[in-house]
């Protein structure tokens, strides 16, 4: 049996709107997509619209360790959570700018951000001034390396914020928001209170904002 260009595999009707199946700023004249590709893409936008709610969570926890107020599972759970969920959130931030003018500023900004994850992941369980037994690089080595991925994580950030703001697909202030919140978390790592708590409220403006506004961008069923 064959499968119609208007219907899903499962046979059910296949609701297409070029607004957002063929990306923002799609030409009314320009061809319909596949139905492959149509489903491909409303499952895409579908994670990014859920998963942008990881990155206020992100913010709040972040914030939290910020505070220096001792919590049961340890400060590093925490620190370690709140990563994740920035790294979900960034992933499903750039999946949701594809289809923007701005898709490669987000590209880049999303394989900083994960270079950066990926570095200060391992540094972020060892105590301050110490290395791990074997490691060939010394304590002012992994300063640099810490400086270095701080340094991508903030970049990628501030990419991805000005994808944000040149998209035309959400509000632009969310942009900024997110710009400015990668400068004070990325400068609050190396300095005292309350920069990295004025960081994290940023965020998480800019992070309610994005999940606010991306999860009307499409239909919901």
């Amino acid at each position: 049996m064959s499968i119609s260009h208007h219907q899903t595999a499962s046979g059910r009707p296949l609701r297409v709107s070029p607004t957002w199946v063929g990306g923002a700023g799609a030409a009314r004249d320009e061809p319909l997509l596949p139905v492959r590709e149509a489903v491909w893409v409303w499952s895409v936008r579908r994670y990014a619209r859920l998963a942008l709610w990881a990155l206020p969570v992100a913010a709040l926890l972040h914030g939290w360790t910020t505070l220096g107020i001792d919590t049961p599972p340890g400060p590093l759970v925490v620190t370690l959570t709140a990563g994740w969920l920035a790294a979900v959130a960034m992933i499903a931030l750039a999946g949701l700018l594809a289809g923007s003018r701005t898709r490669q500023s987000a590209l880049l900004g999303l394989l900083l951000g994960l270079g950066g994850f990926v570095m200060s992941l391992p540094l972020a369980a060892l105590p301050d001034g110490s290395v791990a037994a074997g490691s060939p690089l010394t304590v002012e080595q992994l300063r640099v390396v810490e400086l270095g991925a701080t340094a991508a994580l903030g970049a990628g950030w501030v990419l991805l914020g000005w994808a944000v703001f040149r998209s035309r697909l959400v509000n632009p202030a969310d942009g900024v928001l997110l710009m400015l919140a990668a400068a004070a978390i990325g400068a609050g790592a190396h300095a005292q209170r309350p920069l990295p708590t004025v960081g994290a409220l940023l965020l998480l403006a800019a992070g309610t904002g994005l999940a606010w506004t991306g999860g009307r961008l499409i239909p919901k069923h």
